[in-house]
């Protein structure tokens, strides 16, 4: 293929690609990403808690989350499930896999976060008459959230990027779209690098939304 028929292809390809970023990566990275978040506060609240029993559990899910590869995680909840009579669709499979790892990974950004606030700062709630959970709705989260946020957005990050192992269950995203468009020209490297583009875009929108979202932490901290 010449350069001008490799310059068409891109051109051609701008808006597929993009409708295949927002269609399919962001959509399933925000869902995953939030379901991931309340998934991670249970796990890293039972992580904390005074039962032995609840500890363990959410310790072994860190464990086997953290222990196996993602996409190992998806192809059992996609291919290996329906052995049970338990089938899911490509896009659900794909979020409860991404949900359950942002789950596993997040719970001990958020367990360490609420355990760097101070003990007195419990100590000082529960002597003005809130109990625990008004202490850690109120007290604890809110000022967890300013140590958790740096971490927190660098899961969301690697999150985009690794959305596209979704490919590989059938979900239609950039990287499923990048194949389509590039076998019947054997165009790989032209489209990869174009969908390569896209990422990095969304990966540096998310860094400076970031760094807003501290400067705004830090300021309401400091008033």
């Amino acid at each position: 293929m010449d350069s001008s028929s490799s310059l068409q292809l891109l051109k051609d390809s701008l808006w597929p690609l993009l409708e295949g970023m927002i269609l399919g990566t962001i959509p399933l990275t925000a869902i995953s990403f939030v379901l991931g978040i309340v998934i991670a506060l249970f796990v890293a609240l039972a992580r904390i808690s005074s039962l032995r029993i609840l500890r363990g559990i959410a310790a072994t899910f860190i464990s086997l989350i953290r222990g196996t590869p993602l996409l190992l995680q998806l192809f059992i909840i996609f291919y290996g499930l329906p052995s049970f009579g338990i089938v899911f669709d490509p896009w659900p499979s794909a979020i409860i896999a991404f949900s359950l790892n942002v789950g596993g990974y997040a719970a001990e950004t958020i367990r360490a976060a609420i355990q760097s606030i101070p003990k007195g700062q419990w100590e000082a709630a529960s002597t003005i008459g809130l109990t625990r959970a008004q202490t850690l709705r109120s007290v604890i989260l809110p000022q967890a959230a300013r140590v958790a946020v740096p971490p927190l957005s660098n899961t969301l990050i690697s999150l985009v990027k690794d959305t596209s192992l979704a490919s590989a269950v059938l979900v239609t995203e950039i990287i499923r779209k990048a194949q389509e468009l590039a076998a019947p020209t054997f165009q790989f490297f032209l489209l990869y690098g174009l969908a390569a583009v896209y990422y990095w875009i969304v990966s540096q929108s998310l860094t400076v939304l970031q760094g807003r979202l501290e400067r705004r932490l830090n300021r309401k901290v400091a008033q």
